[in-house]
C-alpha cells in the first residue's frame, strides 16, 4: 500500500533516517482525499462498521439521500496532538472552552481514546486541574496543544476506573402505549422479548441515551412522544447525571 501510494505520489514522502519510516514533506499535499479532519475521524469511528450486513450489497444504483448536518470545526492539528500523546502516554498543556469559561482556560491533560457521540467528537483524558478523567470536545480547543512531557502517574486509559466499567442499560417501550404499538416499537428496535439491552461504557452511558432520544431525567406527558424508556433507571444514577 505504501509502496503505490509513492509511485502516485513521491513528493509527499521522505525516508527519516532516525525514526525509520517515511514522513510527510513540506511540499505535502493530500491527493487522494480532501485534507479534511472529518475524513481522518470518519474512518477511526468506522472500523466498528466493517462487518455491517450491508457492506457486501451492490447498493451503488439504489435511490438513497442522507441527510446532511454540519459537523463541528475541529483543527486537525489538534487531532495530531491529541492522537500522538494519546499512543505515547504524554501530556498535553491546552487552551480549553467552555460554558464557565467561554475564552478558554489553560489545561493539563493526558489524552487516551477519540470518541464520537451525540454527533461531535471529543476526547476522553485525565484533567490534572481536576485530578479526574472528564470528556473534552475537540472543537472547543484554542490554539494547538503542547507535550509538556510524560504523563505523572497512571493516567492512561487504564488507570480510568470509569472508561474500565461496563454498564448494561435496558430499553422497553414506553408501557403507556397501546400493547399493538409496543408491539411495533420492539420489532423497529430489534427487541427480544420486548426488552432491548445495550452494552457501553459508563461514561458513554448518557451519550447513548441522547443518541435514542431517551431523556433519562424527564418523563414526556405524551408516551407516543417518548416512545422508549429506560427499566434500570435505578442502577445507570451514577452514569445519568447532567455533567
Amino acid at each position: 500500500m505504501l509502496r503505490c501510494y509513492r509511485e502516485h505520489v513521491p513528493e509527499n514522502l521522505a525516508y527519516d533516517e532516525s525514526r525509520r519510516g517515511f514522513i510527510p514533506t513540506e511540499a505535502f499535499r493530500p491527493r487522494f482525499t480532501r485534507g479534511r479532519v472529518e475524513e481522518y475521524l470518519q474512518l477511526l469511528g468506522a472500523h466498528a462498521d466493517l462487518d455491517s450486513p450491508f457492506a457486501g450489497l451492490g447498493l451503488g444504483a439504489a435511490d438513497t439521500e442522507s441527510l446532511p448536518l454540519p459537523s463541528r470545526a475541529v483543527d486537525p492539528l489538534v487531532v495530531r496532538e491529541v492522537v500522538k500523546a494519546a499512543r505515547a502516554g504524554r501530556r498535553l498543556e491546552a487552551i480549553y472552552s467552555s460554558f464557565r469559561n467561554p475564552a478558554g482556560e489553560a489545561r493539563i491533560l493526558v489524552p487516551h481514546t477519540l470518541v464520537f457521540a451525540a454527533g461531535r467528537w471529543h476526547v476522553r483524558a485525565y484533567c490534572e486541574k481536576h485530578r479526574e478523567y472528564r470528556d473534552f470536545v475537540l472543537s472547543r480547543f484554542r490554539g494547538v496543544p503542547e507535550d509538556t512531557g510524560e504523563m505523572l502517574g497512571d493516567h492512561g486509559q487504564a488507570g480510568d476506573a470509569d472508561w474500565q466499567t461496563r454498564v448494561e442499560v435496558r430499553l422497553i417501550p414506553d408501557r403507556r402505549l397501546p400493547p399493538e404499538e409496543r408491539e411495533m416499537l420492539a420489532v423497529d428496535y430489534g427487541m427480544r422479548d420486548g426488552e432491548l439491552r445495550l452494552h457501553c461504557r459508563g461514561p458513554l452511558v448518557l451519550y447513548a441515551l441522547r443518541e435514542l432520544g431517551v431523556n433519562p431525567h424527564h418523563v414526556e406527558a405524551e408516551p407516543r412522544a417518548q416512545q422508549i424508556e429506560v427499566v434500570n433507571r435505578e442502577a445507570l444514577a451514577e452514569w445519568i447525571l447532567w455533567s
